[in-house]
Formats: structure tokens, C-alpha cells, sequence
């Protein structure tokens, strides 16, 4: 996450990425207000409508970066918008993720909840405004992490998660965090991927695909009705994220091919939308049927970025943007 990104993006880009991310939300807590009486599976009715709005508009922002580096499109017009829309909208998802994990863990009924907000709210402003600048001045961002550097980065990681399940917020949110606020730096990153790439990527990524397909269960589609459930979330996944936002791109000045191309990249869901599933269906929000409607949903918005951004937008045609024109 790149939170230089979004202060360098005009303010067209900024009101852009909002308006990805609001759009598919709401019409994402329309369509969840209706499948609740049908497959509400007994969670309660806020948490199920803000974490269907979340699952709507979050973008996979490792799989939209991978394709526009793969096109050489990162420093496009259309490839600029797209980064900040899918920065704007993973941050604003990862924040309501750890709101409706505060509200629909259990252990949250035994506290009072406005305390654990501001316990949350004093974590992050810690991380962010003591943290941070500390592992600045330990952690080198032109230097390659030395051994007692890397455990002291892998320690902070820990901290952070533990802190957040004290909280009753989801460890993946004290995950997220806790890379917010590491130093930025080539050396510094390559040698934390050298690190742990070979274990994430070998043993860790396939597992956790393998996990997915164990818990997903197409055969829980076994009506004609259901099937049409799920037709309906692919439809208003597809139709809200992608046309929302190239509408609301158009209006900074650039063309419809790429305010599409925009709309495309950004409607790609991949890892990430599996990640929050995950935690849907671990939280009770999510019952096994429509954890399984939305993996179909993932999956489908995931395959089509590819094919479709190679006919609206090839990257022979691309130009990169002028300076200042964002």
C-alpha cells in the first residue's frame, strides 16, 4: 500500500475512487437487505449488510498492480486512476472489516462497544504516529534487513495482530496495519520479500487456495432459485463496480476507453475478496451457500479483468499520462 498515492492523486482522482467504492457498497447493502430473510443465516442484519457492501467494493490490489506492471500500463492515466481507486477502496474496506468484526464477534457482546472502538482507534493512532516513526530510525529503508532487523519487523507484525484480537478485531486487520506503517525503501522490501516470499508463495498461498476450495461447495447450489442468487451477485458485482467507475472517472477529464479500462481493472476482486470471505464465513456472517455464491463471484470478476482490459485497452495504445494532468 502506497499511501504517497493518494496524496499525490487530484482531487477529480480522490472523489473517482470514493465514488468506486460507494456505489457498489450501497447497491451491495440494497441487494444483502433482500437475501437476508433468504440466507441471512441467522447473523445479525447489520453486520451482514455492511460486510456484503464491503465484499462488493473491495478490489484485489496485488492482482490489478501485477497486470498493469505486466502491461507497462502503471504510469498511464488510466493506470494512475486505477491505483488510487483500488488504494482508497482497500483502505476504506479494510476499516469497515474491522468494524463489523468489532460488532459480530461474539466475545464483543461481553464488553461494551464503545470502548473497544476507542481501543481501536488508540491502537492505530499509536501504530501510525509512534510505531511508525520509530521503525524509521531502526529499520533503514536503504538497507537490506540484517537478521535481528528482520525479527524485529516480524515481532511488530505479531504485536499487531495480537493486538487487534484483543480488540476483537480480526488479525488480518492488525496485519494490514502493521505493513502500513513499516518503512518504505527498495532494499528494505526486496530483502523482507527474499525472506518470506519462499515460504508464502511455496507452501503458505497454495495452502490457502487449497483451504478455499475445501470450504467452498458448489453442490449447495442445488435449485434453479439459487443459481439465479448467485447470477444476481455476479450481475450486480460486475455491473456497479465496473460502471460506476468509469462513470465517475469520466468526470476527471479522460477518455471512455480509458474511464473502461479503469472500471475493469478495478473490478478484479482475486485474493483479497477471498481473504474477507474467509472472514465472513469464520464470523458466522456468511453461511456455506453464499460463501460458496461469492467465491463464484470472485472468480468470475477476477478471469474477465484480463480478456477484457486486452480489447478495451491495449497497452500498444496506451499513453503514458501528462504531468499534472491528474
Amino acid at each position: 500500500m502506497r499511501l504517497g498515492l493518494l496524496r499525490d492523486s487530484a482531487r477529480s482522482a480522490f472523489l473517482a475512487s470514493l465514488a468506486s467504492i460507494a456505489g457498489p457498497f450501497i447497491c451491495g447493502a440494497i441487494l444483502a437487505l433482500r437475501l437476508y430473510a433468504y440466507l441471512g443465516n441467522g447473523a445479525a442484519k447489520l453486520p451482514f449488510v455492511l460486510f456484503f457492501g464491503a465484499a462488493m467494493s473491495v478490489t484485489a490490489f496485488p492482482v490489478l498492480a501485477r497486470i498493469l506492471a505486466d502491461r507497462k500500463l502503471m504510469h498511464t492515466s488510466a493506470g494512475i486512476l486505477a491505483v488510487s481507486c483500488a488504494a482508497v477502496g482497500d483502505v476504506i474496506a479494510w476499516c469497515v472489516l474491522a468494524v463489523i468484526t468489532v460488532v459480530a464477534r461474539p466475545e464483543a457482546g461481553h464488553a461494551n462497544l464503545p470502548l473497544r472502538f476507542a481501543g481501536l482507534v488508540i491502537f492505530i493512532s499509536l501504530m501510525l504516529f509512534v510505531v511508525r516513526p520509530w521503525l524509521r530510525k531502526i529499520i533503514p529503508a536503504h538497507e537490506s534487513p540484517e537478521a535481528n532487523r528482520f525479527v524485529l519487523a516480524m515481532l511488530v507484525l505479531l504485536s499487531s495482530v495480537w493486538a487487534t484480537e484483543a480488540l476483537a478485531v480480526h488479525a488480518l486487520f492488525g496485519a494490514f496495519v502493521a505493513g502500513l506503517v513499516m518503512p518504505r525503501g527498495a532494499p528494505l522490501e526486496a530483502g523482507l520479500r527474499e525472506r518470506l516470499e519462499s515460504v508464502t508463495l511455496v507452501l503458505l498461498l497454495p495452502l490457502f487456495f487449497a483451504y478455499n476450495g475445501l470450504r467452498t461447495n458448489i453442490s449447495l447450489l442445488n435449485d434453479s432459485q439459487l443459481w439465479l442468487v448467485c447470477g444476481w451477485i455476479v450481475f450486480v458485482a460486475i455491473a456497479n463496480k465496473l460502471l460506476v467507475t468509469a462513470a465517475s472517472v469520466r468526470l476527471s477529464g479522460i477518455t471512455w476507453r480509458e474511464s473502461f479500462a479503469v472500471g475493469v481493472l478495478v473490478n478484479t476482486r482475486g485474493l483479497v475478496e477471498l481473504v474477507i470471505l474467509n472472514v465472513g464465513l469464520d464470523l458466522h456472517v456468511l453461511s456455506r451457500t453464499l460463501f460458496s455464491m461469492m467465491v463464484v463471484m470472485a472468480l468470475a470478476t477476477t478471469f474477465m479483468t484480463a480478456p477484457l482490459l486486452d480489447w478495451i485497452y491495449p497497452a500498444a495504445n496506451a499513453e503514458p499520462a501528462a504531468a499534472g494532468s491528474l
